[in-house]
């Protein structure tokens, strides 16, 4: 294309360093020749009991998983369903599904009765491996309340019309209180038994007949903006990411990695599961985010890198006991970028790479800069095109490509991109030369780094400046006081819109709108520092189950409150 346009080809995919297996079966394998003895996972039960994995244990567990799906008839690409929050078992199922050749569908455990049963319906899956009981909610009643027959048909002899594919389920973790298996529902330890019969050189064949452009797991989106898309992503781009994280985190120290947030996510997947296990780590798993809990484990498992999102820091440092806590082996933690006051334990002094930008539709990262370059290379960017990957920015309207730093939509093709979107055809979902158009608006600079500035219907246009509401609410995330923020543009005479910063301060924290901009200020060039400042009620920034808040809900409470100030002013 001409010189001067907006698009940037990364390095071939051949040259970047640092890659292994690129099959998910392949992927354990590596790892476990490389790590076992180390200690893989580690849960603590209920009863504050440790259970800990190594990653031959995981190997192990991951092939009874494998075994039992063989027996139950499990066949190639078949889809199976996971259902449960962070625990052993959700690892050892996924791998298993690999291993046996399947396909692993994540489903988010904070699905409603009526969400389930849509994602079950567009998943097709055969298999459910579930969780009895999450945060109050019993998912056997509900399973069985969207499907009768499943209180009845025995296990594999389910014949649903409203689910003509799932055939069978199995349960972990039954618990004291919960009723027994039954129906179509076995428990998991009668689950895994049905593989007794399967021998470990079936498992090993089917391993390696998987293929890297096989699909390896399909993630539904969090659908804050309509129905969750189903991604199905190719075993290929799973593991080039999860290699990945290892060069751009630069691991070179103990990497024991604490995460609450679902594996049914993509990034927390990547990063806390992929990365770790390809840094040769422990994954410290919790179940749900307990603060509290959080906190008991960073100290008892020594654990070094912390995966949360800017909110959960928030309440972790709220704790009483935080600043006496012993955070000493913290060593992967930004504390520039997410700690809101010092803490005497935290003495690390590690800058987390901040610069990137992905989406599930590429399986995380497309574009990013690694660990230990100077801060004006990255600083304002959201990094290079990583290796195998094509970025343009192209006109939203006409799909034309736009020039260097002509704020456009960002389009991405190469290595990590999605198989598809179920149920759409691929002329829907990507354009005529092959790009996936994220609808997120961006632009490259005259180095070829690009810059995210937001959902194309969010980014900001004001005194004929483009600014990233995104932007604004990140650096923010350390501000003190702070306990939720959204930034959003609202009409505006002269400048066309106004930057105003929605805040949900945090109780008994004191903080005005002048502190807030000053705060900016020091951060920020001075076009992109709010104008207007709105303290609003937390309940009044609805927080959906991925942390995001809707964009105009946010854009109409703005409008809403300055009206309502007017008018008091009047």
């Amino acid at each position: 294309m001409a010189e001067g346009l907006a698009v940037v080809h990364g390095m071939p995919l051949e040259d970047e360093p640092g890659l292994g297996a690129l099959t998910l079966p392949g992927f354990l394998r590596e790892v476990t020749d490389r790590y076992d003895p180390r200690e893989a996972l580690v849960m603590h039960r209920r009863d504050g009991v440790p259970e800990r994995w190594t990653y031959r244990e995981l190997w192990d567990r991951s092939v009874a998983v494998a075994r039992a799906l063989i027996a139950c008839g499990t066949g190639r690409d078949e889809r199976i369903g996971i259902l449960m929050t962070n625990r052993l078992e959700w690892v050892s199922a996924f791998f298993g599904i690999g291993l046996a050749g399947g396909t692993a569908v994540g489903f988010s455990t904070f699905s409603t009765p009526d969400e389930l049963a849509c994602l079950l319906k567009a998943s097709a899956v055969s298999t459910v491996m579930f969780e009895r009981s999450v945060a109050g909610k019993d998912f056997a009643a509900i399973l069985a309340g969207l499907e009768p027959q499943i209180a009845t048909a025995g296990p594999g002899r389910l014949a649903s019309a409203a689910f003509p594919f799932l055939r069978r389920l199995a349960m972990v973790d039954a618990g004291k209180a919960a009723a027994p298996a039954g129906g179509a529902i076995e428990s998991w330890e009668a689950f895994l038994a049905r593989g007794a019969a399967v021998s470990p050189a079936h498992v090993d064949a089917r391993a390696a007949a998987v293929q890297p452009a096989d699909p390896a797991l399909l993630f539904f989106s969090s659908g804050s903006t309509g129905r969750p898309k189903g991604i199905l992503n190719a075993h290929r781009g799973v593991n080039i990411q999860s290699w990945r994280w290892a060069r751009i985190y630069g691991f070179d120290h103990e990497l024991r990695t604490w995460s609450a947030n679902g594996l049914f996510w993509s990034g927390n997947f990547s990063i806390a599961l992929g990365g770790t296990f390809a840094g040769g780590g422990t994954l410290v798993l919790q179940p749900v985010f307990v603060p509290a809990e959080a906190l008991r484990l960073f100290e008892s498992e020594r654990v070094s890198l912390v995966y949360c999102w800017p909110h959960q820091w928030a309440q972790l440092e709220a704790l009483p006991g935080w600043d006496g806590a012993d955070l000493s082996g913290f060593h992967y933690v930004d504390v520039e970028l997410n700690l809101r006051r010092p803490q005497k334990s935290i003495t690390t002094t590690w800058t987390e790479p901040r610069s990137s930008y992905g989406s599930t539709e590429t399986f995380t990262i497309s574009t990013a800069f690694p660990l230990g370059l100077p801060r004006e290379v990255w600083e304002g960017t959201n990094g290079e095109v990583l290796p195998g990957n094509t970025v343009k920015i192209v006109d939203p309207a006409t799909g034309a490509t736009l020039k260097r730093g002509e704020t456009g939509e960002i389009a991405v093709k190469g290595p990590t991109l999605m198989l598809g979107y179920i149920g759409i055809p691929d002329d829907e979902a990507l354009d005529a030369e092959g790009f996936y158009r994220a609808g997120d608006g961006g632009y490259l600079d005259e180095r070829g780094r690009l810059v995210f500035q937001g959902r194309i219907n969010d980014i900001i246009k004001t005194g004929g400046a483009n600014v990233s509401p995104v932007e604004i609410d990140w650096a923010l995330a350390s501000c003190p006081g702070i306990k939720v923020c959204k930034t959003t543009g609202v009409p505006h005479e002269t400048l066309g819109e106004m930057v105003v910063t929605l805040i949900a301060p945090e109780p008994g924290h004191p903080l005005t709108g002048d502190e807030v901009i000053a705060f900016l200020k020091a951060r920020l060039a001075s076009y992109k520092v709010p104008r207007k400042v709105i303290f609003v009620g937390a309940g009044e920034l609805d927080l959906t189950g991925t942390a995001k808040i809707k964009p105009a809900e946010a854009r109409a409470l703005a409008a809403r409150k300055m009206a309502e100030a007017a008018g008091g002013a009047g």
